[in-house]
């Protein structure tokens, strides 16, 4: 951002770079920055499903919980 913002308006947030291709009515790579938000946040839910988060259906490996014997009620 850094770099191509004194050449091409770069811009990390889409709507602050809206205004500058508006006005300069430079559109060329544009769609860059409205696309690559939603596929980074497509990947990062993908990665937060799979990876980071356990599986909840998989019963866990050491359970403490012992099961409730008919003596217990």
């Amino acid at each position: 951002m850094l770099v191509g913002g004194p050449f091409e308006g770069a811009s990390m947030n889409p709507a602050r770079a809206f205004g500058p291709s508006l006005v300069g009515w430079r559109w060329h790579n544009h769609w860059i920055y409205w696309v690559g938000p939603f596929i980074g946040g497509a990947l990062a839910a993908l990665i937060y499903e799979y990876i980071i988060i356990p599986n909840v259906n998989e019963p866990p490996r050491h359970s403490t919980h012992q099961p409730l014997t008919p003596e217990d009620y």
